[in-house]
């Protein structure tokens, strides 16, 4: 059956940025990628037509696919009655809960997740990080090649700092547009989170101070710190004087670990203006 009769009932929706996977090796990988076990707690985020969802149902102990699409959901519920839980909602405002296993487990997360909320879906993921022992995502290349970038490489900046503070990302393979119905103009990757490690950002850090100075540094990404800081620095009431920290860096150069050190520096500086 051709992929455009199988889905003759429910054609992808552009507005919902819908490409449905259609490769059953490719879905069967990225699944096995999640290391389920029996006593795991699964989220999916938008099963769409069940690509992976199959795969999964029945491994762990708890499953629950969250899918926007009305229609598409209530196929999904007949099919998996009783196996998982399809609940219809957007991800972006379902509130994750911790796993319910007897083990107390964390949450792992897997999706082929709409190209165009991918920012807004892994900073859920990673603002409820505390909750998540680890993901796997398929997004765009692109995309995927900025959260996994170095330091000094071209594609490093406010993505790869925030994601990497908060998890450990690691591309684990290419998907190709024929992979999809209907296909992509792009190539995906699927990546790994793992949030199992300690966090950079501790609970003593200033997440909010962080993100700002993670976003100041790169918008004027050729100018120093120094300067590309300013606004930073008059809104936390210091003078770059005070800090014993190199400001004569472009942001680029910087690890996310010394992103932080310097959010942590200027924290403990600020004063109410």
């Amino acid at each position: 059956m051709k992929a455009e009769d199988k889905f003759e009932l429910y054609r992808p929706k552009k507005f919902l940025g819908q490409n449905f996977l259609v490769d059953d090796n490719i879905a069967r990988k990225i699944v096995q990628a999640l290391a389920i076990a029996h006593d795991d707690t699964v989220v999916e985020i938008g099963p769409g037509r069940g690509a992976l969802t199959k795969h999964i149902a029945g491994k762990p102990r708890s499953f629950t696919a969250v899918e926007y699409d009305k229609a598409v959901c209530e196929d999904l519920r007949k099919q998996y009655e009783g196996i998982a839980e399809i609940v219809h909602d957007d991800f972006l405002d379902y509130e994750l809960r911790a796993g319910n296993s007897p083990s107390g487990s964390k949450l792992k997360v897997i999706g082929n997740i709409p190209y165009n909320i991918t920012s807004k879906i892994l900073f859920k993921l990673f603002d409820s990080r505390e909750l998540i022992a680890s993901a796997v995502l398929m997004m765009q290349k692109e995309v995927a090649m900025r959260i996994a970038a170095s330091p000094r490489s071209k594609n490093y900046g406010i993505l790869s700092v925030q994601s990497q503070a908060y998890c450990t990302p690691k591309i684990l393979f290419h998907v190709p547009p024929t992979a999809f119905f209907p296909k992509p103009t792009v190539t995906s990757s699927i990546i790994s989170l793992d949030f199992s490690g300690s966090p950079l950002i501790s609970g003593s850090g200033d997440p909010a101070l962080f993100k700002l100075v993670v976003r100041e540094s790169f918008g004027k990404r050729r100018k120093v710190l120094s300067n590309s800081l300013a606004n930073v620095f008059r809104l936390c009431g210091i003078s770059p004087d005070e800090l014993e920290f190199d400001l004569t860096r472009r942001p680029e150069t910087l690890t996310p670990e010394e992103f932080i050190l310097l959010s942590d520096m200027i924290g403990s500086l600020k004063r109410s203006v």
